[in-house]
């Protein structure tokens, strides 16, 4: 076991990518059900490829960025096997200079799920948690439900990561694979948000395409609360955000790569840089929120 320890250059960064997936393992066999899903995907997005996470750790060292890097627990739910949280925890240490690792846990493990938390933090360094509410079937303000896990990451002082919006989950298939949006309207964190003043919530895509005037109005009624940019094609963002220069402060710059429908990377940084936006605001965005986020 290796404990995380951040030995990222932040002077020499492009950028902070905070939303990037782990989706292969390097220690274990692809999971049938995830092979199924991602030939799915393939078709619908037409297009195909999932690294490991060493490899990840190449591409942005390659292209001088920095990733938030987690796996996403959907085994109750719709039957995905995890990467291991401690896989991605370890192949982050052994990558500090690029990657930062989040974990992700079930809701549904429920006290378990707590001690988990607590291990990952205190034995492998992880620095926040990355929840799917519509892949884990749960709603964000379900007290009984996930509430414990909160009051855990609260404590440590990390950030919770939540998507919203539209997935990729479940694309081209029938039923959409039992994958349900609603648990991922964000209008379900204003409770938690309320509940957890001391916890920094980020909201991932920021509700895109059906909720992003909720997302704005949770970051304007919180502080605590933040939006990335994942998911969303740069030249499209002062269409889904016009108000980005007001909530530069609170807006996050990332990816979702290497999920189907996102281009290169520094394609994409230089999308961003076209837009009308002050050089303050980019700095912020693209890096300068991240590292007071995530203590860098």
């Amino acid at each position: 076991m290796s404990k995380y320890v951040p030995r990222i250059n932040v002077a020499d960064l492009v950028a902070i990518d905070v939303h990037t997936h782990a989706e292969v393992s390097s220690r274990a066999p692809r999971d049938p059900c995830s092979m199924i899903f991602d030939e799915a995907m393939a078709k619908y997005f037409k297009e195909a490829g999932r690294p490991t996470v060493p490899q990840v750790a190449q591409y942005y060292r390659e292209r001088k960025m920095a990733a938030v890097i987690f796996t996403v627990d959907s085994e109750s739910e719709i039957g995905i096997w995890r990467i291991a949280n401690e896989e991605v925890a370890e192949l982050a240490a052994e990558n500090a200079d690029v990657l930062i690792p989040f974990a992700s846990i079930d809701p549904a493990r429920g006290k378990m799920g707590q001690r988990e938390a607590r291990r990952l933090i205190e034995e492998y360094g992880v620095r926040g948690f990355k929840f799917h509410p519509s892949s884990q079937g749960f709603y964000p303000n379900d007290r009984k439900k996930a509430y414990g896990l909160y009051e855990v990451i609260q404590h440590y002082k990390l950030p919770a990561l939540f998507h919203t919006g539209q997935t990729g989950f479940g694309a081209g298939m029938k039923g959409g694979g039992g994958v349900r949006l609603k648990y991922s309207n964000p209008m379900h964190l204003d409770d938690v948000a309320v509940d957890f003043p001391k916890l920094k919530l980020v909201l991932a895509h920021g509700g895109r395409p059906l909720w992003m005037p909720t997302a704005v109005f949770l970051l304007r009624r919180f502080r605590h609360v933040s939006m990335d940019l994942s998911g969303i094609p740069p030249q499209k963002l002062l269409e889904y955000f016009p108000r980005l220069e007001e909530l530069a402060g609170q807006a996050l710059w990332g990816s979702d790569w290497p999920s189907p429908g996102v281009p290169g990377l520094r394609a994409n940084v230089d999308r961003f840089l076209a837009l009308p936006l002050s050089e303050e605001s980019r700095r912020k965005i693209l890096h300068e929120n991240a590292r007071r986020l995530y203590g860098l």
